[in-house]
Protein backbone atom coordinates (compact mmCIF):
# COMPACT_ATOMS: atom_id res chain seq x y z
CA UNK A 1 0.00 0.00 0.00
CA UNK A 2 1.44 3.56 -1.17
CA UNK A 3 1.84 6.28 1.91
CA UNK A 4 -0.43 8.93 1.76
CA UNK A 5 0.75 12.49 0.64
CA UNK A 6 0.38 13.35 3.94
CA UNK A 7 1.47 11.69 7.48
CA UNK A 8 -0.67 13.69 9.72
CA UNK A 9 -2.87 16.42 9.89
CA UNK A 10 -2.45 19.52 12.56
CA UNK A 11 -5.78 21.41 12.87
CA UNK A 12 -5.03 24.90 14.43
CA UNK A 13 -7.40 27.79 15.47
CA UNK A 14 -5.86 31.50 14.94
CA UNK A 15 -6.80 34.27 16.76
CA UNK A 16 -5.46 34.80 20.30
CA UNK A 17 -3.86 30.91 19.40
CA UNK A 18 -0.97 31.24 17.01
CA UNK A 19 -1.56 35.11 16.62
CA UNK A 20 -2.35 38.09 18.65
CA UNK A 21 -4.57 38.88 16.20
CA UNK A 22 -8.38 38.96 17.22
CA UNK A 23 -10.71 37.91 14.76
CA UNK A 24 -12.77 40.97 14.30
CA UNK A 25 -9.58 43.31 15.02
CA UNK A 26 -9.86 44.49 10.81
CA UNK A 27 -13.06 45.80 11.19
CA UNK A 28 -12.21 47.36 14.55
CA UNK A 29 -9.47 49.05 12.70
CA UNK A 30 -11.52 50.32 9.48
CA UNK A 31 -14.44 51.38 12.12
CA UNK A 32 -12.06 51.88 15.46
CA UNK A 33 -15.06 53.42 16.92
CA UNK A 34 -16.85 49.26 16.95
CA UNK A 35 -14.07 48.51 19.39
CA UNK A 36 -15.59 47.93 22.58
CA UNK A 37 -18.90 46.22 21.04
CA UNK A 38 -16.67 44.10 18.75
CA UNK A 39 -14.56 43.15 22.22
CA UNK A 40 -17.75 42.07 23.75
CA UNK A 41 -18.90 39.91 20.64
CA UNK A 42 -15.95 38.28 20.43
CA UNK A 43 -15.80 37.31 24.58
CA UNK A 44 -19.64 35.83 24.66
CA UNK A 45 -19.04 33.79 21.98
CA UNK A 46 -15.56 32.15 22.69
CA UNK A 47 -16.97 31.87 26.00
CA UNK A 48 -20.04 30.17 24.80
CA UNK A 49 -22.35 32.59 25.72
CA UNK A 50 -23.86 33.56 21.74
CA UNK A 51 -23.57 31.49 19.14
CA UNK A 52 -20.73 32.27 16.06
CA UNK A 53 -23.51 33.27 13.89
CA UNK A 54 -25.31 35.41 16.13
CA UNK A 55 -22.17 37.49 16.50
CA UNK A 56 -21.17 37.62 12.92
CA UNK A 57 -24.98 38.57 12.15
CA UNK A 58 -24.73 41.99 14.59
CA UNK A 59 -21.25 42.83 13.23
CA UNK A 60 -22.89 42.88 10.08
CA UNK A 61 -25.85 45.12 11.48
CA UNK A 62 -22.66 47.32 13.13
CA UNK A 63 -20.64 47.81 9.89
CA UNK A 64 -21.56 50.04 7.40
CA UNK A 65 -20.22 48.57 4.46
CA UNK A 66 -17.98 45.70 3.80
CA UNK A 67 -14.47 45.67 4.11
CA UNK A 68 -12.57 46.69 1.02
CA UNK A 69 -9.06 44.72 -0.33
CA UNK A 70 -7.58 47.95 0.56
CA UNK A 71 -8.53 48.28 4.20
CA UNK A 72 -7.98 44.46 4.83
CA UNK A 73 -4.05 45.52 3.61
CA UNK A 74 -3.72 48.92 5.57
CA UNK A 75 -4.73 46.38 8.29
CA UNK A 76 -1.89 44.34 7.73
CA UNK A 77 0.26 46.40 7.09
CA UNK A 78 0.09 48.08 10.08
CA UNK A 79 -1.31 44.89 12.47
CA UNK A 80 -0.40 41.74 11.19
CA UNK A 81 1.63 39.91 13.65
CA UNK A 82 2.04 35.81 14.73
CA UNK A 83 3.29 34.20 17.80
CA UNK A 84 7.35 33.74 17.59
CA UNK A 85 7.99 30.60 15.46
CA UNK A 86 4.88 30.06 13.98
CA UNK A 87 5.69 30.52 10.52
CA UNK A 88 8.84 28.49 11.22
CA UNK A 89 6.37 25.45 12.72
CA UNK A 90 4.08 25.58 9.70
CA UNK A 91 7.34 25.69 7.67
CA UNK A 92 8.22 22.09 9.63
CA UNK A 93 5.07 20.89 9.37
CA UNK A 94 5.04 21.25 5.47
CA UNK A 95 8.40 19.90 4.91
CA UNK A 96 7.46 16.74 7.10
CA UNK A 97 4.28 16.08 4.92
CA UNK A 98 2.28 17.10 7.85
CA UNK A 99 -1.01 19.19 6.86
CA UNK A 100 -1.25 22.68 8.40
CA UNK A 101 -5.10 23.26 8.65
CA UNK A 102 -6.23 26.80 9.56
CA UNK A 103 -9.37 26.14 11.36
CA UNK A 104 -10.84 29.00 12.87
CA UNK A 105 -13.64 31.65 13.24
CA UNK A 106 -11.42 34.36 11.33
CA UNK A 107 -12.12 35.81 8.41
CA UNK A 108 -11.15 34.15 4.89
CA UNK A 109 -10.13 37.88 3.39
CA UNK A 110 -7.41 37.76 6.39
CA UNK A 111 -5.62 34.93 4.86
CA UNK A 112 -6.91 35.72 1.38
CA UNK A 113 -4.56 38.95 1.80
CA UNK A 114 -2.03 37.88 4.26
CA UNK A 115 -0.92 34.88 1.50
CA UNK A 116 -1.26 36.95 -1.10
CA UNK A 117 1.14 39.59 0.57
CA UNK A 118 3.56 36.97 1.71
CA UNK A 119 2.77 37.32 5.39
CA UNK A 120 1.87 33.75 5.77
CA UNK A 121 3.04 30.29 4.52
CA UNK A 122 0.97 28.89 1.82
CA UNK A 123 -0.97 26.35 3.94
CA UNK A 124 -2.94 23.77 2.32
CA UNK A 125 -6.73 24.02 3.95
CA UNK A 126 -7.72 27.18 5.43
CA UNK A 127 -11.29 26.68 7.03
CA UNK A 128 -12.64 30.08 7.95
CA UNK A 129 -15.17 32.52 8.34
CA UNK A 130 -16.74 34.61 5.11
CA UNK A 131 -17.68 37.23 7.11
CA UNK A 132 -15.02 38.88 4.80
CA UNK A 133 -14.41 37.17 1.80
CA UNK A 134 -12.63 38.04 -1.91
CA UNK A 135 -14.57 36.21 -4.18
CA UNK A 136 -12.11 36.74 -6.93
CA UNK A 137 -9.24 35.27 -4.95
CA UNK A 138 -8.03 32.24 -3.88
CA UNK A 139 -10.73 30.18 -6.21
CA UNK A 140 -8.93 26.83 -5.66
CA UNK A 141 -9.51 24.11 -2.86
CA UNK A 142 -7.72 25.90 -0.15
CA UNK A 143 -11.09 27.72 0.86
CA UNK A 144 -12.98 24.42 0.68
CA UNK A 145 -14.16 24.59 3.92
CA UNK A 146 -15.99 27.26 6.25
CA UNK A 147 -16.60 28.21 10.03
CA UNK A 148 -20.08 28.96 9.77
CA UNK A 149 -20.14 27.87 13.42
CA UNK A 150 -17.92 26.49 16.29
CA UNK A 151 -19.21 22.86 15.79
CA UNK A 152 -17.99 23.53 12.17
CA UNK A 153 -14.43 23.01 13.38
CA UNK A 154 -14.27 19.40 14.06
CA UNK A 155 -16.29 18.41 11.24
CA UNK A 156 -13.82 20.41 8.97
CA UNK A 157 -10.99 18.20 10.54
CA UNK A 158 -12.71 15.11 10.48
CA UNK A 159 -13.62 15.58 6.71
CA UNK A 160 -9.53 16.67 5.94
CA UNK A 161 -8.16 13.79 8.15
CA UNK A 162 -10.34 11.22 7.02
CA UNK A 163 -10.07 12.01 3.57
CA UNK A 164 -6.33 10.83 4.12
CA UNK A 165 -7.41 7.93 6.05
CA UNK A 166 -5.38 8.88 8.68
CA UNK A 167 -5.94 7.45 12.09
CA UNK A 168 -6.81 9.71 15.58
CA UNK A 169 -3.04 9.21 16.42
CA UNK A 170 -2.00 11.11 13.91
CA UNK A 171 -3.89 14.28 14.21
CA UNK A 172 -2.91 17.10 16.50
CA UNK A 173 -5.57 19.74 17.03
CA UNK A 174 -4.62 23.13 18.93
CA UNK A 175 -7.08 25.86 20.08
CA UNK A 176 -7.33 28.62 23.20
CA UNK A 177 -10.59 29.90 24.23
CA UNK A 178 -14.24 27.65 24.58
CA UNK A 179 -14.84 28.43 20.91
CA UNK A 180 -12.62 25.34 20.28
CA UNK A 181 -14.40 23.55 22.97
CA UNK A 182 -16.01 21.14 20.49
CA UNK A 183 -13.23 20.86 18.51
CA UNK A 184 -11.59 19.47 21.68
CA UNK A 185 -14.76 16.81 22.35
CA UNK A 186 -14.61 15.46 19.04
CA UNK A 187 -10.83 14.83 18.78
CA UNK A 188 -10.27 13.73 22.26
CA UNK A 189 -13.32 10.95 21.11
CA UNK A 190 -11.13 10.14 17.70
CA UNK A 191 -8.21 9.77 19.81
CA UNK A 192 -6.07 13.16 18.55
CA UNK A 193 -3.84 14.60 20.87
CA UNK A 194 -5.08 17.83 22.47
CA UNK A 195 -2.44 21.29 22.40
CA UNK A 196 -3.70 24.48 24.33
CA UNK A 197 -2.43 27.67 23.56
CA UNK A 198 -2.22 30.91 25.59
CA UNK A 199 -5.13 28.86 27.22
CA UNK A 200 -8.12 30.57 28.48
CA UNK A 201 -10.63 29.51 31.38
CA UNK A 202 -12.79 29.17 28.86
CA UNK A 203 -11.66 26.33 27.55
CA UNK A 204 -10.65 24.60 30.87
CA UNK A 205 -14.18 25.09 31.84
CA UNK A 206 -15.65 23.44 28.54
CA UNK A 207 -13.05 20.46 28.71
CA UNK A 208 -13.34 20.01 32.30
CA UNK A 209 -17.00 20.15 32.42
CA UNK A 210 -17.34 17.53 29.72
CA UNK A 211 -14.27 15.25 31.05
CA UNK A 212 -12.19 15.93 28.09
CA UNK A 213 -8.54 15.79 28.86
CA UNK A 214 -5.65 17.91 27.25
CA UNK A 215 -2.64 16.88 26.71
CA UNK A 216 0.05 19.75 26.66
CA UNK A 217 -0.64 23.03 28.03
CA UNK A 218 1.35 25.93 26.06
CA UNK A 219 2.20 29.27 26.74
CA UNK A 220 0.28 31.36 29.05
CA UNK A 221 -3.10 29.83 31.22
CA UNK A 222 -5.26 32.36 31.89
CA UNK A 223 -6.93 33.10 35.25
CA UNK A 224 -10.46 33.93 35.55
CA UNK A 225 -10.51 37.95 34.31
CA UNK A 226 -6.79 38.17 33.93
CA UNK A 227 -6.26 40.33 31.25
CA UNK A 228 -3.71 39.29 28.46
CA UNK A 229 0.27 39.70 28.79
CA UNK A 230 0.92 40.38 25.45
CA UNK A 231 4.64 40.69 26.06
CA UNK A 232 4.91 37.62 28.00
CA UNK A 233 2.96 35.70 25.27
CA UNK A 234 5.41 36.98 22.44
CA UNK A 235 8.04 35.31 25.05
CA UNK A 236 6.95 31.61 24.00
CA UNK A 237 8.65 30.07 20.41
CA UNK A 238 6.28 27.98 18.70
CA UNK A 239 8.66 25.81 17.05
CA UNK A 240 9.35 24.34 20.29
CA UNK A 241 5.95 22.65 19.30
CA UNK A 242 7.62 20.22 16.55
CA UNK A 243 9.48 18.16 19.17
CA UNK A 244 5.99 17.33 20.84
CA UNK A 245 3.95 17.16 17.19
CA UNK A 246 6.78 14.62 16.22
CA UNK A 247 6.88 12.72 19.12
CA UNK A 248 2.99 12.50 19.41
CA UNK A 249 2.66 11.24 15.50
CA UNK A 250 5.77 9.17 15.94
CA UNK A 251 7.86 11.12 13.01
CA UNK A 252 11.38 10.19 13.01
CA UNK A 253 13.32 12.98 12.27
Amino acid sequence: MSRPRYRAVVSADWSECLSPNGPFDPIAFAYPELTLELSHIFKSYTGNVISLDQAVSTIKRLMASDLSREQMDAYLDASFKTYSGVPELVEWCLSNDILFMINTTSSQGYFQRAMAKGLLPAVSVVAANPIIRFSDEDKGERYRYAVLEIEDKPRNTKEVIQSLNLPGRKLVVIGDSGGDGPHFQWAAKFGGFLIGSMIKQSLLTYCSSREVFIDKLFGIVYAPDEPRDADREMSFNFIQLSEVIAETIDLAL
